[in-house]
């Protein structure tokens, strides 16, 4: 079994702080870029046969950016070419003010059932200072058409530590996220990536963020609301109600297999990690020749997939288990680390709960300092 990530890498307006593979919409070949993506999905799957797909991610860039009969186009040729049951989990990234209720019903109409909405924050005037074209109005004019058609599942993004905002400004975004009252929450801080606006600006001084405290702070106030509000924190970022937890995303932290599809998409099938050309016309043009438009292939070690086991498993809440490390690698999680299990133990970092070890809450907030220690020298 696998599960399938899509990128659609078009926006209608290009965020100051977003690295994502992405261009601006206009001018583009959407159509030839669909149908192209659609004969992808196909080579691959004769490259790399699965009988199931678990989950499907659409993700971007902004798939809603798409016209309705664009989506249309799209979602025919995936449910075409992946082998899916109706009610798995099949998520689409969807921005504030892009999805009407016609967008909405063709993505109904195809299985659907499940949609991330990037709202990052419900000031205006932040909205603004990070570049998205939203407003607070257009989430809650995009929560009327959910309603209209019963589309319950909705996971909505925040983020924290922005350009001079405020533990009051983030308490406030908080309290109308929660007032949704969705089933699902990811928050994330800002991150200063390379290539983006605001790495550029941050490097010539005009970007002025909140310091490391105040941004700890953020983050213990989310877990602390989330909490309150009944969304567990399953995973470093994200919380929902129990039984609502992205099961795509943990694949990931799982690291369990996925195709990744789409310009710029990474992939993860058996001990094979690969990554797609960005560039769009890079990305058609091996397509055109009925070639994988593939420009990375990594093969891993069993070092390797231990150390991403442990790196990208400790992100859960719940943490890595001991026993199934073994069985998958056919080694003791304590040969291999347990010097550094130890020492994070000490540090109170970590924590031993019969057979699982996870972080603590101290580890929880030093998340990064943490992972890196599983990275085998």
């Amino acid at each position: 079994m696998t599960s399938a990530y899509i990128h659609i890498p078009f926006c209608e307006h290009i965020c100051f702080y977003c690295d994502f593979n992405k261009v601006f919409i206009e001018g583009q070949p959407v159509d030839e870029y669909i149908e192209s993506l659609i004969k992808e999905i196909r080579l691959t799957r004769e490259k790399y046969p699965s009988d199931k797909t678990e989950t499907i991610y659409i993700g971007g860039g902004t798939p809603t950016s798409l016209s309705a009969s664009q989506l249309d186009a799209l979602l025919k040729g995936v449910r075409e070419e992946l082998p899916f049951t109706d009610g798995d989990e099949f998520t689409v990234e969807a921005n504030p003010g892009d999805l009407t209720l016609e967008k909405l019903q063709v993505l109904q109409n195809y299985g659907v059932n499940r949609l991330s909405m990037g709202v990052q924050s419900f000031n205006d005037r932040l909205l603004k200072k990070i570049g998205r074209k939203h407003t607070a109005q257009d989430v809650y004019d995009t929560m009327k058409i959910f309603e209209a058609a019963d589309f319950r599942n909705v996971s909505i993004d925040l983020i924290f530590a922005l350009p001079n905002q405020t533990i009051e400004d983030f308490e406030d975004t908080l309290n109308q996220a929660l007032s949704l009252d969705l089933p699902h929450y990811s928050m994330y801080s800002l991150i200063l990536e390379n290539k983006t606006m605001f790495y550029n600006w941050a490097r010539q001084g005009r970007l002025h963020l909140p310091g490391i405290d105040v941004e700890g702070d953020m983050f213990e106030l989310a877990i602390e609301r989330m909490t309150k509000a009944g969304r567990h924190q399953y995973e470093v970022s994200n919380f929902c109600i129990p039984g609502k937890e992205s099961q795509h995303n943990l694949v990931y932290w799982n690291n369990e297999h996925y195709y990744g599809l789409g310009a710029g998409a990474s992939g993860y099938l058996g001990n094979v990690r690969y990554k797609n050309h960005g560039p769009i016309q890079h990305y058609l043009k091996p397509l055109k020749e009925n070639q994988l438009p593939t420009i990375t292939v990594d093969t891993l070690t069993k070092e390797n997939q231990m150390e991403e086991e442990m790196f990208l498993g400790l992100r859960k809440i719940e943490g890595v288990s001991i026993n199934h490390f073994e069985e998958k690698f056919e080694k003791k999680l304590d040969t291999v680390y347990g010097s550094t299990i130890e020492r994070l133990i000490s540090e109170d970092m970590l924590k031993v709960t019969g057979d699982l070890l996870s972080l603590t809450d101290k580890g929880l907030i030093l998340g990064n300092e943490v992972f890196k220690e599983f990275l085998l020298k």
